[in-house]
């Protein structure tokens, strides 16, 4: 595969040119994407109208079913138009225009989020209306206002109190009212639970020896049987049943007489290092060998296909020889498991069915998957594109590959271009890979990958919730899985009842995740792992750390709570960044702040900040060494960054982008902007690796590099890895270890993949000739490499999404480490690091129980009450 060798630095990620500002997510607190006020959000009432226009469309109600309302700003005859989909997403009509006109500007402020139910069929002879009843829900606080604003309007709007409130059809308001034969939406879901518990974990599987020359792990065989059951199911999707003939959906009574389709794929979520790749391509093999045996040839069969039109041998053609080798095929019956009464391994397929498979991933990923195939795969089994860079534009060109290999930047800016091949192929199978990646549904990224046509779909994640119960949504709306991939039957079901801290959200999402997931963790000893340890050395500041930290933390504290006391802090969002960050800075070593700490506090209120760009490029200047927030258009580190008027952060491109449209604002706080209100990045800091701190170490550098000779004098050539959140740090490091003897190689988000490969490969160098400290940058090192070299980790600050802080841990701990792991993490005593240690607490808390079989007490969503515990108010 060395033909296939390229740059992957292109990290391009352009504004989707159909995202609406109303979609995007108004709080940057919430990293999942979802707005403060969806979290916090209650029934205020509900209203009825009607669904206008059912002769123009295709779309059908049969029942009492539940409905989406989409927002319709670009229909030419009503601004305000709310379209109305069934399950199906297909459209029915829309919400009568008197009524779209009084809801759409209280939508589009997001001010409310609305659900819809039609509590009866259509009567008979009916086609230009149906009643709808639409429930309201929005932030306490703002209740009065709204309605205020719906009474004026003239709608009616029936409320708690309210004689007629009782025929409410919400499950907010009755979550036990009969939805079909007496079953409450609980007692659906515990029927499936029953149901699920009772099939239990598919046997496990052999990849054929002919294309996996690696042997795999028990643990691997079983994932391996897990994929191919689910992949060759026939069976009805979950919440789906058949009722003389008609197919029901238990959740929102939609009834159709056309059968549904199986859900064939799920979320692959076993914990980082367990060998998922091998698995995967062990699946893509097994389906080969199967469709060789089922079109009854050879896989020459399918190397045939890569004849162009006039009938010449593609060049990368690799022969009849594989095909040959290829020939000598296992019986039909020997492909499958005990599959209990299911049709035997892909039975279904046929030599017309799509071959080929799509793997999205990050572009440090790219690596990782060439290396596990030349490792683990006969040569010459699979034919790979690189779908990246420079490429094609023909889709059947595509079509000759087994495998083609993407990113998710580049699937968003194809997303754009109606001529892009990989929107005109429907593939056998996508994969995304590190698929937390599209954590928000709400971006570019997510959008892509769930327009993609495909027969199965998979979600790979050893991390599937990073944040919050959100993070999952994404995952459902891009495996398809009806009705939950509706965002309103999600926020009515699971997200509201998780806000709550209602148990039935966290049994539910349990349900859910047993139904479509497969996760173990190492915990379990499935390969016979080096035990991990992880144990907290906290650190005392010095004197002048500690008053310099105290002075910090008490004007922050001020500044904080006047903002949270105003509702102002999503409009100053960066200056509370600054704040959190500078302080964190502080706690791992002085000489990462300028002496001018005051002047990036503003004295006053946010209009300080936009009147002053000063204070905007001092602000930007704190956070652009560090590598810990994302731009929140493209959700990627920002690149040639841009400090806006209103102190939030972007790419460059991704903001002037979006201030061309007609109506140009912040995404953020949609405070108008024009490109006089955008402040470029100051140039970066010159600190070199030559530098070392003006003065003494820090407490911490101090401790990590007792640490360091400590574990030295006993194993000399022992290799270690030391994390950090900030670049600068990295580089402050290096020359106080090398004079203590160390020999030292840094790994950070500055390189390209080349030279982050280059240093891994250096690192696995042994010692003497090798280094044996890596300074690693924490997001750099998250994702798709291999550092089981190292056996030693130190973190130098926490990170508060724990999910980050594992991911790097176990590019250590992983199949191929030999030695036991120890994870140190530097804590500084009676600071922020602690408090960020009890948030991490709660979203790894919240992790285990979306994936748990029962939850014992409540475990509410993390919300901006966060940040008042991260301030200590």
């Amino acid at each position: 595969m060395e033909e296939i060798q390229v740059e992957y630095e292109d990290r391009r990620d352009p504004v989707d040119f159909f995202m609406t500002l109303d979609s995007w997510p108004i709080s940057p607190l919430n990293e999942d994407g979802v707005s403060q006020s969806q979290a916090d959000t209650f029934l205020v009432g509900f209203v009825i109208v009607n669904v206008v226009g059912l002769r123009f469309y295709h779309g059908t109600i049969s029942g009492r079913e539940i409905v989406g309302l989409v927002r319709d700003e670009l229909n030419p005859h009503d601004e305000n138009a709310i379209k109305v989909l069934n399950m199906l997403s297909e459209q029915v009509g829309h919400i009568e225009r008197a009524a779209a006109s009084v809801l759409s500007p209280l939508i589009d402020s997001r001010s409310i989020a609305v659900e819809g139910i039609v509590p009866k069929p259509p009567a008979k002879g009916s086609r230009f209306k149906i009643p709808c009843q639409i429930h309201i829900f929005a932030r306490i606080e703002d209740f009065e206002r709204i309605k205020m604003a719906i009474s004026r309007s003239g709608l009616q709007l029936i409320s708690e109190g309210n004689a007629s409130f009782t025929l409410s059809e919400a499950v907010a308001v009755k979550e036990t009212k009969s939805i079909l034969e007496e079953k409450s939406v609980d007692e659906i879901f515990k029927l499936l639970d029953l149901k699920v518990s009772k099939e239990g974990l598919s046997e496990p599987l052999d990849p054929p020896k002919e294309m996996i020359k690696s042997e795999l792990f028990f643990h691997q065989k079983e994932g391996l049987g897990w994929l191919v059951s689910r992949e060759t199911s026939c069976e009805l999707p979950p919440f789906w049943q058949e009722k003389n003939g008609v197919y029901v959906n238990e959740l929102t009574n939609y009834q159709t007489v056309t059968r549904p389709e199986p859900l064939r794929g799920g979320i692959f979520a076993d914990d980082m290092g367990l060998g998922k790749t091998l698995t995967l391509l062990s699946l893509i093999a097994f389906d080969k060998s199967s469709l060789a045996v089922n079109s009854s040839s050879s896989i020459g069969g399918i190397a045939d296909a890569d004849d162009d039109e006039s009938g010449e041998k593609s060049k990368r053609g690799r022969g009849r020889k594989k095909s040959d080798t290829l020939g000598k095929k296992r019986k039909a019956e020997d492909l499958g498991p005990n599959r209990k009464g299911k049709s035997p391994a892909f039975d279904n397929c046929s030599s017309l069915e799509p071959k080929s498979t799509l793997i999205v991933c990050p572009p440090s990923v790219f690596s990782s998957w060439m290396t596990q195939l030349e490792d683990h795969t006969i040569k010459g089994t699979f034919k790979v594109y690189m779908y990246y860079g420079e490429r094609t534009k023909d889709a059947k060109e595509l079509k000759k590959y087994d495998i083609v290999l993407t990113t998710y930047s580049t699937l968003a800016s194809d997303e754009s271009q109606d001529e892009s091949p990989i929107k005109k192929i429907e593939w056998r199978r996508v994969i995304l890979d590190e698929a937390h990646v599209i954590k928000n549904a709400n971006t570019q990224q997510s959008r892509a990958v769930s327009n993609l046509n495909a027969k199965r779909r998979w979600a790979i994640t050893g991390t599937p919730v990073q944040n919050n119960s959100y993070d999952l949504y994404s995952l459902v709306a891009f495996l398809k899985f009806e009705p939950l991939s509706m965002k309103s039957l999600w926020n009515s079901l699971i997200q509201r009842p998780l806000a709550r801290g209602d148990e039935k959200g966290i049994s539910r999402l349990q349900v859910l995740m047993a139904t479509i997931s497969l996760r173990r963790t190492k915990e379990k000893g499935l390969v016979g792992l080096p035990s991990k340890s992880i144990e907290i050395h906290f650190v005392d500041l010095r004197e002048e750390e500690r008053r310099v930290y105290d002075q910090m933390e008490e004007e922050a504290k001020k500044i904080v709570k006047d903002y949270i006391s105003n509702e102002s802090v999503v409009r100053n969002y960066t200056t509370v960044l600054s704040i959190i960050v500078r302080l964190r800075q502080i706690c791992t070593d002085l000489a990462l702040c300028p002496a001018d700490l005051r002047a990036l506090l503003p004295q006053s209120q946010i209009e300080d900040v936009k009147n002053n760009p000063k204070l905007l490029q001092k602000l930007l200047s704190v956070l652009q060494d560090g590598e810990d927030f994302d731009c929140p258009i493209c959700i990627s580190q920002p690149m040639d960054i841009i400090i806006t008027c209103c102190a939030h952060i972007f790419c460059e491109p991704c903001i002037l982008k979006t201030i061309k449209r007609s109506k140009p604002c912040c995404p953020m706080c949609r405070h108008p902007l024009s490109e006089s209100d955008l402040f470029k990045a100051p140039p970066e800091s010159q600190t070199t690796s030559t530098e070392g701190p003006s003065s003494s170490p820090s407490s911490k550098v101090a401790a990590l590099l007792k640490l360091l000779t400590v574990s030295r004098d006993p194993s000399p050539s022992a290799k270690s890895i030391v994390f950090s959140q900030f670049r600068k740090m990295l580089l402050l490091l290096e020359e106080p270890l090398k004079q203590a003897g160390f020999k030292v190689i840094r790994l950070d988000g500055s390189m390209n993949a080349k030279k982050r490969s280059q240093v891994i490969k250096d690192f696995g160098v042994p010692a003497p000739e090798g280094p044996t400290i890596m300074l690693a940058s924490l997001k750099a090192s998250n994702a798709g490499i291999n550092l089981t070299a190292a056996s030693t980790v130190y973190l130098l600050e926490p990170w508060w999404n724990p999910a980050i802080e594992e991911q790097a841990m176990d590019r250590v701990h992983r199949i191929g480490q030999k030695h036991d792991v120890k994870v140190v993490r530097l804590i500084a005593r009676d600071t922020i690091d602690e408090r960020i240690l009890q948030l991490q607490e709660k979203k790894r808390m919240l992790a285990k129980k979306a994936f748990g079989r029962r939850s014992q007490k409540d475990q509410r969503e993390i919300n901006r009450g966060d940040l008042t515990a991260l301030m200590n108010l």
